[in-house]
């Protein structure tokens, strides 16, 4: 379903005019990653890789609808934005505010989504070094749903300081905390260093773990640019397929999508293979930032134990302290990172509401559960596996397998 999208008038006093493009083309490259962070899920080709290869667009339920801020002929602003006919490949879950929106005889869908599709990680969304203009887009967005009668809009994990800023702006926008795992770099010279920050029974867990995965009878390989092979794109694909129909019921991303990323993005790429008798059997794909390195897709046609650990973490620790990144971002939930060093972090979401009534409950909703969040971020924190109070002969009881 379209919306009937009204771009903003000019402002007179600051010449501002914002519209609305239908497709990422419509803007050029260097114009929009002038205005990025670095962060390569917001680079125009990413996005123009997903558009291109049909991945969003058409009967996808994700129709592009970026905004574009300038001053004249000058680029000031951008956001990228889509009209949703669905909540699918968002990971901010607002389904129940849909089932309850429209148990009251509303009308949820369609919805304005400022937001990566099928990515969950975090970046600057209202992409401008000037606050004025970023809180220019915020109200582009809020009155775009207004006068197209959408019953909300959505932007989904931006950043704190967006966060913050939209909590002190005008217009009602809401905002909302959940949390992730990242692993973070404290300096370490190399994966032995950090084990040494653990827990003895930690730290033994995690060495039995690798050396079982490692042991699966073949090689593992980590390969970006010009090392990455158009049959290593087949094996990946084949992977993904697998995963993402037993997660997702149906995968997001086209065949297409993967060449595109081979012929644009190779070299912000890192592959994760596991190798046995020539054949790839597991693989792990993540995007190279330059303040961190984000693991996005899994899968393997062979079932190894903790192999699926070694490729997506282990591996990804290993690269980020040879390289001195920062951290690492595995995705989205999976408590199960907490043991293999990734510890809780917050991360953020911002929501405007058409309907006044809907907004105040949806506000009481996101009160009781930032709380939530919160006490459950600082139980997790507790729980990791880092050594507290200067332990370092470790914390008893049996060596986990």
């Amino acid at each position: 379903m379209q919306a009937d999208l009204n771009p903003a008038a000019p402002n007179p006093a600051t010449e501002l005019a914002i519209s609305v493009l239908p497709a990422i083309s419509a803007v050029p490259a260097a114009e929009w990653d002038r205005l990025g962070d670095g962060n390569p899920f917001t680079a125009h080709r990413f996005l123009a890789a997903l558009e291109d290869s049909g991945s969003v667009g058409g009967r996808t339920g994700w129709t592009p609808a970026h905004l574009a801020a300038r001053i004249g002929d000058q680029l000031v602003g951008a956001a990228p934005m889509y009209i949703k006919s669905h909540s699918q490949g968002e990971y901010i879950f607002d389904h129940g505010w849909a089932d309850a929106w429209e148990r009251a005889g509303g009308q949820y869908y369609p919805k304005l989504q400022c937001a990566v599709p099928f990515t969950p990680v975090t970046g600057a969304r209202l992409l401008s070094p000037d606050p004025q203009v970023r809180r220019a887009l915020l109200a582009a967005m809020a009155r775009i749903a207004a006068q197209s009668d959408l019953s909300s809009a959505h932007v989904t994990f931006c950043t704190a300081a967006e966060a913050a800023e939209a909590a002190d702006a005008p217009g009602g926008w809401l905002t909302r905390s959940t949390q992730q795992f990242h692993w973070l770099n404290d300096g370490y010279a190399d994966y032995d260093d950090f084990l040494s920050r653990l827990s003895s029974r930690k730290r033994k867990a995690l060495r039995k773990e690798r050396a079982r995965a490692q042991g699966f009878g073949g090689t593992i390989r980590q390969l970006t640019g010009d090392q990455i092979q158009p049959d290593h794109w087949d094996a990946l694909w084949q992977f993904y397929q697998d995963t993402g129909s037993r997660k997702w019921g149906r995968p997001y991303l086209t065949r297409d999508f993967f060449q595109r990323l081979h012929e644009t993005m190779r070299d912000d790429c890192l592959l994760v293979m596991a190798e046995r008798d020539g054949q790839a059997v597991a693989g792990a794909l993540n995007l190279i930032g330059p303040e961190a390195l984000y693991g996005r897709y899994w899968g393997a046609i062979e079932d190894h134990r903790f192999l699926h650990f070694e490729l997506c973490y282990h591996q990804a620790i290993d690269w980020a302290i040879a390289r001195g990144i920062p951290r690492v971002e595995a995705g989205a939930q999976g408590e199960h990172k907490l043991a293999r060093g990734y510890l809780p972090v917050q991360t953020h979401s911002l929501h405007w509401l058409a309907d006044a009534g809907f907004r105040r409950a949806v506000a009481q909703f996101l009160d009781s559960e930032r709380a939530a969040v919160d006490e459950e971020m600082d139980i997790l924190t507790h729980l990791g596996p880092f050594r507290r109070g200067g332990d370092a002969a470790g914390d008893g009881g049996p060596e986990q397998d």
